[in-house]
C-alpha cells in the first residue's frame, strides 16, 4: 500500500523564503494519508463534501462485518479527517480509519438524521420523504423477482450527489440501496436479518439495472434516480 505523506515532515526541514531566510514547518501539522484502498468499495468523491479526503464505503469483503443498516460506513485517510465526521472510528484497514456516522434507521424510514432537503425543484411526493415513488419488481429467498415492491427514491442526499432507494419489503422491513448516478454501490446490512456479510452484484439491461443482494432481487430503471 503507497502511503502520501504530508508536507512538514517531523523533521526540521529548512525551506528557503523569498528573501533567502529559511523557514521551518511545524512538525505538529503533519501526519501521514493513507490511500483509501478499492477493497473497501469507496465511491463519490469525497464526504461529506465534494473534495473532501474521506469517502463513503460499500459492501466488500472487506467492509462487511462493519456495515450497519441505522448507519453509513465512510472511510478516511487519517485520525483527524476520521475525528472530524464525529462518528465512531470503528475500524482500521490499511491505514484507513473506518467511521460509522449515524443516519437513521433506514428500516424505518428516514429519522432526524436522514438525508438533506432536496435540491430546490425536486418536490417530495405528498406525505413523503421521496422525491419519486414507484412500485417494482423484486424477488426473494433466492426467486425469480416475480413480486412487487413499493419503493422511493431520495435523491442527492449526500453532498457528493448519490442517491438513496428505500424499498418496502414483504416482511414490513425495508432495505436501503445505494446509487452513484445511476449505478448501484451498496446495500444497507444489519446481523439482526441475516445480511451482514451478503454478496452484493448488479447487472445492466439497457435502462435498468438488476441488483442481486445475497437472495434479495431488485429490479430499478434509470428514471426513478434520474427523474427521467
Amino acid at each position: 500500500m503507497r502511503r502520501v505523506a504530508l508536507l512538514g515532515a517531523a523533521l526540521a526541514f529548512p525551506l528557503a523564503a523569498c528573501g533567502g531566510e529559511a523557514e521551518t514547518l511545524d512538525p505538529e501539522t503533519t501526519e501521514e494519508l493513507a490511500e483509501i484502498p478499492e477493497s473497501l468499495a469507496p465511491f463519490g468523491d469525497g464526504y461529506p463534501a465534494s473534495g473532501d479526503p474521506c469517502r463513503q464505503l460499500g459492501e466488500s469483503e472487506a467492509t462487511s462485518n462493519y456495515l450497519d443498516d441505522s448507519a453509513l460506513l465512510v472511510g478516511c485517510p487519517s485520525e483527524a479527517s476520521a475525528e472530524a465526521l464525529g462518528g465512531d472510528i470503528v475500524g482500521n484497514v490499511e491505514g484507513v480509519r473506518l467511521v460509522s456516522v449515524p443516519m437513521g434507521d433506514a428500516n424505518v424510514g428516514m429519522g432526524e438524521n436522514g438525508p438533506p432537503p432536496p435540491a430546490e425543484g425536486d418536490a417530495l411526493v405528498d406525505g413523503t420523504e421521496y422525491n419519486a415513488t414507484t412500485i417494482l419488481d423484486c424477488g426473494f429467498d433466492g426467486a425469480e423477482p416475480t413480486q412487487r415492491c413499493d419503493a422511493g427514491v431520495v435523491r442527492n442526499w449526500m453532498e457528493d450527489g448519490s442517491h438513496l432507494v428505500e424499498v418496502q419489503k414483504p416482511d414490513g422491513f425495508k432495505r436501503a440501496l445505494f446509487f452513484d448516478g445511476t449505478t448501484p454501490v451498496g446495500a444497507d446490512s444489519a446481523e439482526a436479518d441475516g445480511s451482514a456479510g451478503w454478496d452484493f452484484d448488479y447487472t445492466r439491461d439497457g435502462d435498468r439495472v438488476t441488483i442481486q443482494y445475497g437472495p434479495e432481487t431488485y429490479v430499478i430503471v434509470d428514471a426513478l434516480i434520474t427523474g427521467g
